[in-house]
């Protein structure tokens, strides 16, 4: 398939093309297994990965990492979710939302300790926002986090958490006061006394990426975890949530390439009516569109990518970055889906995954909804 060439540096080809080759030899072939057994595939992939450099692109060298930038991650996030958008989801969690929030709040002493085992993969990493009843009303949460002498103890729930199940090191927001000033955030250790994993959740798309409850019953956790200042989790939170969503984004650039790499040489090779269906006009208008919100969607998401680079992020491209990948992904896998007529709807064929999958970034790091009011309100306050 034809590529725009985006003026990329030798860098960001190089961190391309060295994980699209080891998504195509290691991911693709489970992406079908992982979807339908609900099964992550850490031992299988997620030390290699970190042979890679993958989960510390934009982690200093002195810690382990590549000492990259977010362009980078999201072409890295993309490639990995071309071929399996769960392992995607998973990667995102652990390598931006976990990782980098490490690298950007953590001490000294915490980033020693926690950041070489997750760069390796020997850990997975997770982040825990969201809760029952606090999903965009984040401010809303319950779960506790009382002084005791030199520990917290934490009471509540955190749901609807990536990588929970499985993951060694959590970026965890608790209460700590009242109203947004009273948000601390605190890294949680699996085995720590009294956190447990709560129920698993089965989900519709993004099947293999483990999503489930954490449960705080009076946990212990030294003071020494609390990471960024005190009280001041709110902060934390709404500045990582721009490189959250931007990352993020190339999954669903991910979505797309996967849909036209399945779709184009379906159109080539099927027969109706004694020629290929790829002559019919129809046809080549739908993979026309289905291109052309690739596309834009990519030069929108490398734009605010290399925003993020330069310390020029904005808080509404970030999030129209992401609402533009976001539903041109659902619109081009049902694309695909059509394109592919009967066989797409079956699961012999992947494109109804896609589709499955594509949606959850809808909802995910922010609903379509949210981003439009941001966009909005800061368009119009800017006027």
């Amino acid at each position: 398939m034809p590529q725009m060439d985006f003026a990329l540096s030798e860098t960001a080809e190089m961190i391309r093309d060295t994980t699209q080759r080891f998504a195509k030899e290691r991911i693709e072939p489970l992406a079908a297994r992982i979807d339908a057994e609900d099964w992550f595939p850490r031992d299988e992939l997620w030390t290699a990965m970190g042979e890679l450099g993958l989960h510390g692109i934009t982690v200093d060298e002195e810690f382990g990492g590549l000492g990259l930038g977010y362009l980078e991650h999201v072409i890295a996030c993309e490639e990995v979710s071309r071929a399996s958008a769960s392992i995607g989801l998973s990667y995102g969690a652990h390598s931006n939302l976990c990782v980098n929030q490490i690298r950007r709040w953590a001490s000294p002493e915490q980033k020693a300790k926690y950041l070489p085992k997750l760069i390796s993969g020997e850990h997975v990493g997770s982040l825990a926002m969201s809760e029952a009843g606090a999903g965009s009303d984040v401010v809303s949460m319950k779960l506790r986090a009382e002084r005791r002498g030199d520990r917290y103890i934490l009471n509540g729930t955190k749901f609807w958490i990536t990588n929970a199940a499985y993951a060694d090191t959590l970026v965890v927001y608790a209460k700590t006061g009242e109203g947004s000033r009273g948000i601390t955030t605190f890294l949680i250790e699996k085995g720590m006394p009294g956190f447990s994993i709560g129920q698993k959740i089965d989900k519709m798309g993004m099947r293999g990426s483990p999503t489930a409850e954490l449960v705080f019953d009076d946990c212990e956790v030294p003071e020494e975890n609390v990471m960024g200042p005190l009280n001041g989790g709110v902060g934390v939170l709404m500045s990582g949530l721009d490189y959250e969503r931007t990352v993020l984004a190339g999954i669903q650039l991910g979505i797309m390439q996967a849909c036209l790499d399945v779709v184009l040489p379906y159109l080539r090779e099927r027969k109706q009516f004694g020629q290929a269906i790829g002559s019919f006009q129809l046809m080549q208008a739908k993979v026309a569109d289905m291109y052309v919100a690739l596309n834009s969607a990519r030069a929108y998401v490398y734009a605010v990518a290399q925003a993020c680079d330069a310390g020029r992020t904005t808080r509404f491209d970030a999030a129209g970055a992401i609402l533009l990948a976001s539903e041109n992904a659902f619109r081009v896998a049902g694309e695909a889906v059509q394109a592919l007529g009967g066989a797409g709807y079956t699961r012999d064929w992947p494109v109804e995954r896609f589709l499955r999958d594509a949606k959850l970034l809808d909802i995910g790091a922010g609903t379509n909804e949210i981003r439009r009011m941001l966009i909005g309100r800061e368009l119009v306050g800017a006027a």
